[in-house]
């Protein structure tokens, strides 16, 4: 076992070491130097202040105001009340958790049974093939 830690120490020492190296930090300052520089001819670019522009029209718009409106009706009015207390009864109901549970067996299933293992190998073999093209 000491043998062992021994080994893990030594390995942990030189990933250290190499993630404080001058080399590795100078590339990431790079790399996050050209992110920035990107991000920032994005936020500058033409196609960027029109979008902005449309994005502030529309919702500055009196069709907008009047979706908000419709919207916060609907939210306070007797029909969204309704609405509310019909899904609160759904979801707390017997049918409601049976749902709830299906669902969680299925998603289960899929991540750790045989039907997704098939799938997981099916898209690692269609990715495969897409790769050799």
């Amino acid at each position: 076992m000491a043998e062992f830690e021994q080994v893990l120490r030594k390995w942990w020492s030189r990933l250290t070491a190499w993630l404080r190296s001058p080399e590795r930090s100078e590339q990431a300052a790079e790399a996050a130097r050209k992110a920035k520089a990107a991000l920032q001819d994005v936020r500058a670019s033409e196609a960027a202040r029109k979008a902005e522009t449309a994005i502030k029209d529309i919702r500055d718009s009196e069709a907008a105001r009047k979706a908000e409106a419709a919207i916060k009706d609907l939210r306070q009015g007797e029909a969204g009340q309704k609405a509310k207390a019909a899904l609160r009864d759904l979801r707390d109901s017997d049918a409601g958790q049976k749902a709830k549970a299906a669902i969680k067996d299925l998603r289960d299933d899929l991540r750790d049974g045989d039907a997704g293992r098939k799938a997981k190998a099916a898209l690692r073999e269609l990715r495969g093939h897409d790769a050799s093209k």
